[in-house]
């Protein structure tokens, strides 16, 4: 049996004005995958006919509903509401991070907050969230990329319009090559290859809401395989069943020089 201990206890917030009730069981399966979920509430006016269908996701997911009613026509109660929860359960020092869901830019200062603590918060939204609030979570996760390998699999076999709508919705792969490029000029070893795994980490903390299924790619490895073209990949096995990959920009032949060992190629001489 699995010591919670030592997994990452989290706290989940939802807004519900601003999330999707159908999304909710995929969303808590996402995040489920990063830790143990301790808490989860919904802030809304639940009296609202707006709210009337999230009624059976939050008794088949044991959602607690917070119930906060609009006082004044115009202003959000439920987002004041949220984010002084978020604060107390801050202060109380027994999680580890937080996920907040919701499109709603005016999150962005609570997660700058909580990040201020040292706490990991991650974001869900829609792709219609505003980089703000992206930018200020440690990981922001799109709700179109839940579920979207059975939507384009299920479209292959009954609508090929439907697949190819749901293809023209990715991101286009070759719009991470400066990034790649970048941390590859950072973390290049003696022999000019940068390791996958930390060219990742430096995409992610460049790129909150960056997401190998935002470009039609279930891991990362395989949306750099899309991109062979641009980048050369090495293969080389590491620890029991594992593949290590390394990767480097393509060389530009018309500048290419002797490298000296030790010394690092700059970006300039590849393509």
């Amino acid at each position: 049996m699995k010591d919670l201990d030592e997994h990452k206890k989290i706290a989940v917030l939802i807004d519900a004005d601003n999330a999707q009730y159908a999304k909710v069981k995929a969303i808590l399966d996402e995040i489920s995958a990063h830790g143990h979920i301790v808490i989860k509430r919904a802030y809304g006016d639940w009296s609202s006919d707006y709210l009337k269908n999230w009624k059976k996701s939050l008794n088949e997911l044991a959602i607690q509903p917070v119930q906060q009613f609009a006082y004044t026509t115009g202003k959000n109660s439920t987002d004041a509401s949220m984010i002084i929860d978020a604060m107390d359960l801050l202060y109380s020092k027994r999680f580890d991070a937080f996920a907040l869901v919701s499109s709603d830019s005016d999150f962005t200062k609570l997660a700058s907050r909580l990040r201020e603590d040292e706490m990991f918060v991650f974001g869900v939204g829609e792709r219609k969230t505003p980089i703000s609030f992206r930018n200020s979570c440690d990981d922001f996760i799109f709700t179109e990329n839940l579920g979207s390998d059975e939507v384009i699999t299920a479209a292959k076999a009954t609508d090929k319009p439907k697949e190819q709508e749901a293809k023209a919705s990715l991101n286009d792969p070759s719009e991470l090559i400066p990034l790649l490029t970048k941390a590859w000029e950072q973390y290049q070893d003696d022999n000019g290859w940068a390791n996958v795994s930390v060219a990742g980490s430096f995409l992610k903390r460049s790129m909150p809401d960056f997401d190998p299924r935002s470009y039609g790619a279930s891991k990362f490895s395989q949306l750099l395989e899309s991109l062979k073209g641009k980048l050369e990949i090495t293969k080389k096995k590491g620890n029991g069943n594992q593949i290590a990959y390394k990767v480097k920009p393509k060389k530009n032949k018309s500048k290419s020089r002797p490298q000296v060992k030790g010394q690092k190629m700059s970006a300039e001489e590849y393509a």
